[in-house]
């Protein structure tokens, strides 16, 4: 439902904005996904497994999830505030001077923290049912202010980035106000209890947003003061070559939990399967969007956003490919974390930021070079994640010798 409604708000917004307008909207959607997600998701997860933990136990949440939202409130505003400190250059170079764009931006980030900390703790008390009216909230309300919007003859990014910003706010009060028993009094919660490689977490997961998110900042920044257009056609390309990640997102959270329990119980023969069937999984979603897109992205591209919207066949595979290679990385960046390899990923994760931005540096055609950036990008992360997870797999798991076993039986 969430990415039925995103796809929905989109499409509906270029065509109503047209290209030239719609730029700014790119733009800004990349950036509120790099930092708001970004740097919201791994408190989540920290939330939800120490919830599960509380409630496993029978302990209070109260104590635990007020500490949380002191901890994101703390995050938000420092983002908030280095946000202001670059108040003037992202009006300049990013959001073509619209002030209500900024501001836009500053409310998206402290909706995204409490949307976040609010489904991080829905998970871990296993309330899934309004974790999914949650999320189908916060798509459905976006859509709907933006139809009513664009309805009355809205024609600037403005006043869609303030939706942004406000829904997932309106999300969580439908949703939490009808739920009970998350705040019951229970013993103190330390740092320690939320905190177990938070940093790495959290560096991991928004270099991660860059590879997926960066690319329209790229070309907005590096085409100048003429950018819009070339930026929305960018970006309508990104959204459909990313499609394969909402497919993927599914199998992954049905599949990697099952690496985290085998390393527990030093299964290193239920762990490789595992991974080994994620990784099929991979292959065959990336290959088979690779091909689409180089054959039918053009059409795709021109009924869902419009023909001036259009990128040509050799860009949208780029495209395709590097989400294929993006998908490879996270499966095995998700393989090295549940070998408690936190470090390791988020330094891999370093590696292809650095390349995709050392592969801008190269060239004359802008939309080649990020498209070639963030393929190169996601490839050196891959590479630096199956490394990594080589070395914490014999590490974490070592594979038995037969004579250790015979020693073992005898």
């Amino acid at each position: 439902m969430l990415g039925v409604t995103v796809y929905a708000f989109l499409t509906l917004s270029a065509r109503a904005l047209g290209p030239e307008r719609y730029g700014t909207l790119s733009a800004f959607w990349a950036l509120v996904f790099l930092a708001g997600p970004g740097a919201f998701f791994p408190v989540e997860q920290e939330v939800g497994r120490a919830v599960a933990s509380r409630v496993s136990s029978g302990q209070g949440l109260g104590p635990l999830l007020r500490r949380a939202a002191i901890g994101i409130t703390g995050l938000t505003t420092i983002l908030a505030l280095l946000a202001a400190a670059l108040s003037q250059p992202l009006l300049d170079h990013v959001f073509d001077d619209q002030a209500l764009v900024l501001i836009g931006f500053g409310a998206s980030l402290f909706g995204y923290a409490t949307l976040h900390l609010a489904r991080g703790a829905l998970s871990g008390a296993g309330r899934f049912r309004a974790y999914a009216c949650l999320l189908a909230a916060e798509g459905i309300l976006r859509l709907a202010a933006a139809a009513i919007l664009l309805a009355v003859g809205v024609e600037t990014a403005g006043p869609l980035a303030m939706v942004v910003g406000l829904t997932p706010l309106a999300a969580v009060a439908f949703t939490m106000h009808r739920q009970r028993g998350l705040m019951t009094n229970g013993p103190p919660a330390p740092w320690g209890e939320l905190c177990r490689a938070i940093g790495f977490l959290l560096l991991a997961s928004l270099l991660t947003q860059v590879l997926i998110h960066a690319g329209p900042l790229a070309v907005k920044l590096l085409e100048g003061e003429h950018s819009r257009e070339l930026t929305a056609r960018f970006f309508a390309g990104v959204l459909l070559a990313r499609i394969p990640l909402f497919l993927f997102l599914a199998v992954q959270a049905a599949l990697l939990p099952r690496l985290a329990s085998y390393a527990e119980q030093h299964d290193r023969r239920g762990f490789c399967r595992a991974l080994s069937r994620l990784l099929a999984v991979v292959a065959i979603l990336g290959s088979a969007s690779v091909i689409a897109a180089f054959f039918l992205g053009q059409q795709a591209v021109e009924t869902l956003f419009g023909a001036a919207f259009v990128l040509d066949d050799r860009g949208l595979a780029l495209l395709a490919a590097s989400t294929a290679v993006i998908m490879l990385a996270q499966s095995l960046g998700q393989a090295v974390v549940a070998l408690q390899g936190q470090a390791a990923s988020a330094v891999s994760w370093l590696v292809g930021v650095i390349v995709f931005g050392a592969a801008l540096a190269i060239g004359e055609d802008v939309l080649l070079r990020v498209e070639l950036g963030l393929l190169t990008g996601s490839a050196a992360a891959a590479a630096g994640m199956a490394l990594a997870l080589g070395t914490r797999l014999e590490r974490v798991l070592p594979e038995k010798r037969h004579g250790a076993d015979v020693a073992v039986e005898s």
